[in-house]
């Protein structure tokens, strides 16, 4: 998935400059994602790929559970649990002190996650 769109802390704009926002995101999806999909749509999917795929399901489950704030919110005010864990994925997978082979796209990622740079 593509992740979502949360309007916390817009209460001063108006529901029409959401909805702009809203349909500027989504025209600019095909176009930006589009040729994503296309150049890597041939590309081969290991298991390898698959387990690194649930580790970082697994990390979006701990952030989550531990820092998202509508997630803690209702765990902590008696909210029905099963609508609360439903935006969590099916499959994850966790492994202590994982440190993916150094070089792969995998440490790419990590290094860009862990050190901001200016891209633009």
């Amino acid at each position: 998935g593509f992740g979502g769109i949360f309007f916390d802390d817009q209460n001063d704009k108006d529901p029409e400059a959401h909805f702009a926002f809203s349909e500027e995101c989504l025209n600019s999806v095909v176009k930006a994602y589009g040729p994503i999909i296309e150049k890597h749509q041939d590309d081969e999917f290991t298991q390898k790929n698959k387990e690194w795929q649930l580790m970082r399901r697994g990390r979006y489950v701990e952030f989550n559970l531990v820092y998202d704030r509508g997630t803690v919110f209702g765990l902590k005010t008696g909210g029905r649990i099963e609508s609360i864990l439903m935006s969590l994925p099916e499959t994850a997978r966790w492994e202590y002190n994982h440190h993916p082979e150094p070089g792969s796209p995998e440490a790419d990622f990590i290094d860009a996650v862990q050190n901001p740079r200016e891209w633009v």
